[in-house]
């Protein structure tokens, strides 16, 4: 018998492979060899089934790399480097494009999309505020690390590993941290 948690990992790995038109109860059915009756044991429809996979990916691509680096990492800066690494590092296959491209199409998925956004940028501004103590630079800096990354995912090939690590290093790098200022 197969989890929630297997059946939302599945709908993961359709919807980086296939997209988001591909990601059918049909197919999960024959991907995990399971019934719809278990499908609708756990989800109840494809509804349900859709949500708990938007929070799943929130979680797993957003909410959980925060709380590694918030609890590893002393300083602004060295939140930023740890939050680098785990992003470049992370071994799973991504559904971030999957998952972007399914935003254009469903209201759902676009508030979703648009909260993880915002979520992170906000972190990453909050980051850059407190290593440098300057609103407008830490508010460009955020989006440009952030597009980046975005960016990364959506060229051919992708960027990913080492050429990815080395484009935030370099960006990083070329913006030195200001003492903050004193109120």
């Amino acid at each position: 018998m197969a989890s929630k948690r297997d059946w939302l990992d599945a709908g993961l790995s359709i919807l980086t492979e296939d997209g988001a038109p591909a990601l059918t109860i049909e197919r999960l059915v024959g991907m995990l060899g399971l019934t719809k009756g278990s499908f609708y044991h756990h989800f109840g429809g494809m509804p349900g089934y859709k949500t708990a996979l938007l929070d799943l990916y929130e979680q797993e691509f957003t909410s959980r790399f925060v709380e590694a680096v918030d609890d590893a990492a002393a300083t602004p800066r060295a939140r930023l480097d740890a939050l680098m690494k785990l992003v470049v590092n992370d071994r799973r296959p991504d559904p971030e494009v999957a998952i972007r491209a399914w935003a254009m199409q469903d209201a759902e998925v676009e508030q979703v999309q648009r909260r993880i956004d915002n979520t992170r940028m906000k972190y990453l501004r909050a980051q850059w505020l407190e290593h440098s103590g300057d609103a407008t630079e830490a508010k460009f800096m955020s989006q440009l690390l952030y597009l980046s990354l975005i960016g990364a995912f959506h060229v051919v090939p992708p960027i990913k590993g080492r050429a990815l690590r080395q484009l935030f290093e370099f960006a990083m790098n070329e913006v030195p941290a200001r003492q903050p200022k004193s109120s």
